[in-house]
């Protein structure tokens, strides 16, 4: 196996994604299969590469995940020749960072100093994310109008996931009903509710915000992301059992002040809802 962490997996799915979620550039099925036994001699279509999935950009991650890191690092210098072929030569690139980011991670994979590009600054993805910053950010949203700290701290949960590559998708609103946005983690989709209120969230919120998950397909989870936390009668009361898991404001910070990626809090959470039923627990009883 590879020594490409899902985050770094999400980055290249990032980078190398073509027109539409699950493409590759701009191979078809044929012509992604042609690429990889002429350039690779792989065959990308054996079993082993499609047990998460038969899309392209799929096989591709259970590809990386599951060869050696010299494969691995071939694999991806191949590719980005592609991609800057597909790019054409002076078209803006729309990740600016990506030349050095995928150099970091051939780099990490051959264990070598990275072929870095001409006037590219080296961009290493998770060295390169400020936890100081971000929860520096996060406390600044406190001295805020109040009308305007609901909008920043949804904007702030946005920066923060896709800080972390969990693709966040800014607010969006159906048939009158607003979601607070959404991300992936895990190739699970969540819906997230948050609230910056100077007040616990109570029951009510909790029973309104799991209906409206439970209205969506059955996969679909939800976050209630509460930055004054949860009354004790009201966890109690909404029970055990749900699609809905419970983050205060606390655990944001203490996470970012521990150095604690977002997606390792969030799956620390799925994990003991998952074991216990429980809603919320807190960062501290999860990493003590």
């Amino acid at each position: 196996m590879s020594s490409l962490r899902s985050i770094e997996l999400g980055l290249v799915d990032e980078v190398f994604r073509g027109g539409e979620k699950g493409y590759v550039l701009d191979f078809s099925n044929r012509t992604f299969s042609e690429f990889f036994v002429r350039e690779l001699d792989i065959d990308i279509d054996a079993p082993q590469y499609a047990t998460d999935g038969t899309s392209k950009a799929k096989r591709l991650r259970c590809f990386l995940a599951q060869v050696d890191d010299g494969t691995a690092a071939r694999t991806l210098r191949v590719l980005w020749e592609q991609r800057e072929a597909f790019r054409g030569p002076g078209t803006p690139d729309t990740i600016p960072r990506a030349a050095a980011q995928i150099a970091g991670l051939i780099a990490k994979l051959e264990g070598t100093a990275p072929p870095i590009p001409a006037n590219v600054v080296p961009a290493p993805m998770l060295d390169a994310i400020d936890f100081a910053r971000l929860r520096d950010r996060l406390l600044a949203i406190r001295d805020l109008e109040p009308h305007r700290r609901g909008y920043d701290f949804e904007r702030f949960l946005t920066d923060l996931f896709d800080a972390f590559r969990l693709k966040a998708r800014e607010p969006f609103r159906l048939d009158g009903e607003q979601i607070d946005g959404s991300f992936e983690l895990a190739d699970e989709t969540y819906l997230v509710e948050a609230k910056w209120l100077n007040r616990k969230i109570g029951v009510a919120e909790l029973h309104t915000f799991h209906g409206k998950v439970e209205q969506k397909a059955s996969w679909a989870r939800g976050v209630f992301i509460s930055f004054g936390g949860f009354t004790d009668e009201g966890l109690r009361a909404f029970g055990r059992g749900k699609r809905v898991i419970g983050v205060e404001g606390k655990d944001l910070h203490d996470a970012l002040d521990r150095g604690i990626g977002i997606d390792r809090l969030l799956a620390l959470k799925v994990r003991r809802a998952a074991e216990t039923g429980e809603v919320f627990v807190p960062v501290d009883a999860l990493t003590p």
